[in-house]
């Protein structure tokens, strides 16, 4: 069965961040929201509130988790991209997750929202060159990051959290 924790792998920081794979990675976060809205299809507000694995997220805190994370990693973007070097805020996802509308509102709100932002940020995404893949940003809690770095760390974390949900579905044969 594997780590629940992580059924894509854990995330590689050391992976350069080439042209081609900045290109896979923008993919991916085109085919994310999609990807999400078709790991949900279907479920009851039983599933939806089930846990991917023991002491783990359900699944309606993950699909939140979603937009609340790549809503942040946006911002965080459009910050390097226009101060220099910037140090971000982090947050405490864990808090996030417990918060009521984490915990119970429904999955529709959040699988729009990260329609919409991940439209924005492809076209973002899109329009940068090299070296603007090569500004950095200060994370307090991981250092200095690129954003070429950065934006493979959250195409993955789309990749992760999505087979958390598919993963789920498949062990307990919901179809």
């Amino acid at each position: 069965m594997g780590d629940l924790r992580y059924p894509v792998g854990a995330w590689d920081r050391t992976t350069e961040a080439t042209a081609a794979k900045r290109r896979e990675w923008i993919q991916q976060l085109a085919d994310a929201p999609r990807q999400l809205r078709t790991a949900v299809e279907g479920l009851s507000e039983h599933q939806l509130d089930t846990p991917y694995r023991p002491e783990g997220w359900t699944v309606r805190q993950v699909v939140h988790h979603l937009p609340d994370s790549h809503l942040n990693a946006y911002v965080r973007f459009r910050l390097a991209l226009t101060e220099a070097e910037p140090t971000i805020k982090p947050y405490d996802e864990r808090l996030w997750a417990e918060l009521d509308d984490a915990r119970s509102a429904p999955v529709d709100p959040s699988l729009a929202l990260l329609t919409a932002l991940h439209q924005r940020w492809v076209l973002l995404l899109e329009s940068l060159s090299a070296a603007d893949f090569g500004r950095k940003l200060h994370h307090p809690e991981i250092g200095m990051i690129t954003l070429g770095s950065y934006l493979g760390s959250y195409a993955w974390h789309g990749r992760h959290h999505i087979a958390h949900i598919t993963s789920l579905r498949e062990r307990m044969k919901w179809d």
